[in-house]
């Protein structure tokens, strides 16, 4: 059972961003901004990793003539984003799916937040090509996940990380998440399992990942210890 089929988790998801993320919410309007920079205000958005529903909700109250469609993996964090949504989920359809299951639709713009980080580089990859290939040329996609610094610390320099460097960003992770309540255990289970489990790229390999899939002018807009965002435009 994957976190994101236990019903349990699946309940308690909504809280966890907000513990979790650094600066969760301003991270959704500043999505929805970046966004709204170039998406018509009748235009068709592309939610990948909709699960929960957050984004969504956050896109539909933001911005009342959005199309949306929302694509997850998992049928009970769906469910979860229906509900959420509440009386806008008439704003919103949802697809049971990967990037592939997406209509071959021009979208005007895409976000995939605290999604890409759970791929390896070449399945990353091939989502945000297919991400691309549903876009409008020149519609934003904006991105953001876990992205462990390099050991510099300088996101211009290395494109190395090494297990000192990301031990200590996981501890600022977990200690983030501690003093925004969540219990100091279930935090050091969250690091170990981050570690074991999560194919981690540095900052720099995500931005070239997001630029070989064909997005241009891509621009880190969010940090926060071990996430980051960018925004970029299709080619």
């Amino acid at each position: 059972m994957t976190p994101f089929s236990d019903p349990d988790a699946v309940a308690r998801y909504a809280e966890g961003p907000i513990r979790q993320v650094p600066g969760f919410l301003a991270l959704q309007t500043m999505a929805t901004l970046l966004l709204a920079e170039r998406v018509p205000t009748d235009g068709r958005v592309l939610v990948l990793g909709a699960g929960g529903g957050l984004e969504l909700k956050a896109f539909a109250q933001a911005q009342p003539g959005w199309r949306l469609l929302g694509v997850d993996p998992s049928a009970p964090m769906l469910k979860l984003a229906a509900d959420t949504l509440g009386p806008l989920a008439a704003r919103a359809e949802l697809l049971e799916g990967l990037i592939d299951d997406a209509p071959d639709t021009a979208f005007d713009g895409a976000s995939c937040l605290l999604t890409l980080h759970f791929l390896p580089p070449a399945q990353r990859l091939h989502t945000l090509r297919q991400l691309r290939r549903r876009l409008k040329p020149g519609a934003p996609l904006v991105a953001a996940h876990h992205s462990v610094p390099a050991d510099d610390g300088d996101d211009a320099g290395s494109d190395t990380t090494d297990d000192g460097s990301r031990q200590r960003w996981l501890r600022r992770y977990a200690a983030f998440a501690t003093a925004s309540g969540v219990p100091a255990a279930d935090a050091r289970r969250a690091i170990d399992a981050i570690a074991a489990r999560l194919p981690l790229l540095t900052p720099q390999q995500d931005r070239a990942l997001i630029e070989q899939a064909g997005f241009e002018r891509v621009e880190l807009f969010y940090a926060g210890f071990t996430f980051r965002g960018w925004v970029g435009v299709a080619g």
